[in-house]
């Protein structure tokens, strides 16, 4: 019988892509703002819990896969095809984006040129200052035949892979704090979020009829309280009560904001699909472009911090509202126009469909089916 489609990734893309813009054009506030005013600690909070963009990210990475293989055989033929198509879509991508962000660092003159850092940089993910995010997505979908290998076989790991992941996650937190096996950012550091969104997508069903339940509200207050914890704690240097907090604490608290946060959002997305259909047919012609919006954003970013300064006193918020607002539009418009008139834009923007949407067009169908039927990635 042929799955429904999961309509709240549309609204989990779009609220992770503004997120994660926001992010970035707001960080201005380190450098121009005085530390310890008002407006440095506004911007601090915001600068600090929409980081829940990274949570949300990741579970989407696993629940749309995890949601389409579950109760599928992954045989030689479907791992071939896995496994080429993320080669195309993300790896690919991925590639040429290093290397122009490699370009333009030596363009800017902010990056050593020897053909060993280049090298090291683009293979780690630190060709710029995003892309260690998608060498993190990377790993993930090469581990992902194993862990789902795993919730096949096992029905308590199935059951109980949002709680794996968590003690995944701190385990090897422990573990590489002690023998220092792993330099870059590997997969571990973020099982929480990733198995939340496997078992989510093994039980997607179950937690799409959870989310109209009277509980959402209390997940929502549960992650903002985590939320407002770790943005308390990561401005005073994990102090807490005069208390010195480890290290390893504030990670805990951290990752129990992106695990429950995110399953918040889930179930706000999904009660949003239902409310709110018309919002729905704009989004999804807008977030299926948000792979694209990730890789681009940076270098437009750049462009607009030469060309839109950042004033003082309140006239910081307008600047900040308009280099987000056309950082956001750019983006957009440079995608659309590549989808519609260029070729070869799967290769720099990854999976697209196959109908191309007219500008700020509404999306009236009941899904996508060049994304979801092949379990496309989330970003």
């Amino acid at each position: 019988m042929k799955k429904e489609r999961i309509e709240s990734i549309y609204f989990l893309r779009i609220f992770a892509m503004v997120m994660v813009v926001l992010v970035h054009v707001s960080a201005a506030y380190v450098e121009l703002l005085t530390e310890g005013t008002g407006m440095y600690e506004a911007y601090h909070f915001i600068n600090r819990i929409i980081r829940i963009e990274a949570g949300i990210f990741i579970m989407l990475t696993a629940m749309v896969f995890f949601y389409k293989y579950i109760d599928q055989k992954m045989d030689k033929q479907e791992l071939f095809s896995y496994f080429r198509k993320r080669a195309l879509y993300i790896v690919v991508p991925y590639f040429l984006w290093a290397l122009f962000y490699e370009a333009f660092s030596i363009y800017l003159g902010v990056v050593s040129t020897t053909p060993e850092n280049i090298l090291t940089r683009v293979f780690t993910g630190d060709s710029f200052y995003h892309l260690h995010f998608i060498f993190l997505i990377v790993q993930f979908y090469l581990f992902f035949p194993v862990v789902l290998y795993a919730a096949q076989k096992s029905a308590f790991f199935r059951k109980y892979m949002w709680l794996f992941g968590m003690i995944l996650q701190v385990g090897y937190y422990f573990f590489n704090r002690e023998f220092q096996v792993f330099s870059f950012n590997l997969f571990m550091t973020s099982m929480g979020p990733y198995l939340l969104g496997a078992w989510i997508g093994a039980h997607y069903k179950q937690q799409k009829t959870a989310a109209f339940s009277r509980t959402t509200p209390v997940w929502a207050v549960g992650g903002l309280l985590a939320g407002l914890t770790t943005v308390y704690l990561h401005g005073s240097g994990y102090q807490i009560f005069g208390v010195q907090l480890p290290t390893w604490g504030y990670l805990i608290i951290n990752m129990l904001f992106l695990v429950g946060g995110s399953y918040a959002m889930f179930r706000i997305a999904e009660r949003l699909v239902v409310k709110r259909p018309v919002a729905l047919t704009y989004v999804k012609n807008i977030a299926v472009y948000s792979f694209g919006f990730y890789l681009l954003h940076p270098f437009v970013l750049k462009i607009y911090e030469f060309t839109i300064p950042i004033q003082a006193g309140n006239l910081f918020h307008v600047s900040i509202l308009v280099r987000l607002a056309a950082t956001l539009m750019s983006c957009y418009v440079i995608i659309w126009l590549w989808h519609r008139y260029l070729p070869a834009a799967g290769l720099f923007f990854g999976k697209l469909p196959n109908k191309k949407p007219g500008f700020f067009e509404g999306d009236r169908s009941k899904g996508n089916k060049s994304e979801q039927e092949t379990g496309k990635a989330a970003l």
